[in-house]
């Protein structure tokens, strides 16, 4: 039984496997970042679980075996590498922001105070207890002193990816990650016509941090990968800002 295991051990070794926790607002860029990676490291096999960065620090810490973290802020990667579940201190890879997208064409002269209009029943926004994301939105709902005022609006997405699903079919407007709008899903969506960027002054422009997970010298090249250059010319098309 032992020379079995070793054996399956050696093999997916082997393969050259590794198991990424991707943070949602990532999604709508990882192919492009795959596509290149390849291009330099054909034989590893990168495996991609996608979900917010709360759910997927539960998952780690409950010893999910994922090779490398990228979070969508730089909360749950530092509490990680505190106790010594990551091996790296938590890097930035690049920072966040937000938008408001409406399938419906408005007029967004009045920035994210369009929130107040009557005609908007249902708003859409990341959890702010699972997803960063919505702790950026809430932040800035209340720098605006629009909280309070529309809270009963509110529909809470787990993941910046579900919020996304919510703005396009279940309400009339949401606050999600400016990323997203580069899915080739969204692309036919206008700005100032359909999606508008929130005024940076009103939250902190999102901090997404990465770290390394596990020993394996193929996740070290994906992690390596995601802090160059290359990495970051794709991250500013996905509308993310990297310096």
């Amino acid at each position: 039984m032992r020379f079995l295991l070793f054996l399956l051990l050696a093999l997916s070794l082997q393969a050259g496997e590794i198991r990424v926790a991707l943070a949602a607002n990532v999604s709508y860029a990882i192919d492009e970042l795959l596509k290149e990676f390849h291009k330099t490291n054909k034989d590893i096999t990168v495996k991609i679980n996608i979900g917010g960065s709360g759910s997927l620090t539960s998952q780690i810490r409950n010893f999910a075996p994922y090779d490398v973290f990228m979070s969508a802020n730089m909360i749950y990667p530092e509490a990680l590498y505190k106790e010594k579940k990551a091996l790296t201190k938590p890097v930035i890879y690049a920072k966040g922001s937000l938008a408001l997208l409406s399938v419906k064409k408005r007029d967004f002269k009045d920035g994210i105070y369009i929130l107040k209009d009557k005609t908007i029943k249902k708003i859409a926004m990341a959890n702010p207890k699972t997803a960063p994301y919505g702790v950026a939105a809430k932040e800035a709902l209340e720098n605006a002193k629009l909280y309070n005022q529309i809270k009963n609006k509110l529909v809470y997405g787990q993941s910046i990816a579900q919020t996304v699903a919510y703005a396009i079919k279940a309400t009339d407007i949401g606050l999600i990650a400016k990323s997203a709008l580069y899915n080739p899903k969204l692309k036919h969506f206008k700005k100032d016509e359909n999606w508008i960027e929130v005024d940076s002054k009103l939250y902190t422009p999102i901090s997404q941090g990465i770290v390394l997970l596990s020993k394996n010298s193929d996740a070290k090249a994906f992690y390596d990968f995601i802090l160059s250059d290359r990495a970051k010319e794709i991250f500013k098309r996905y509308g993310y800002i990297v310096e």
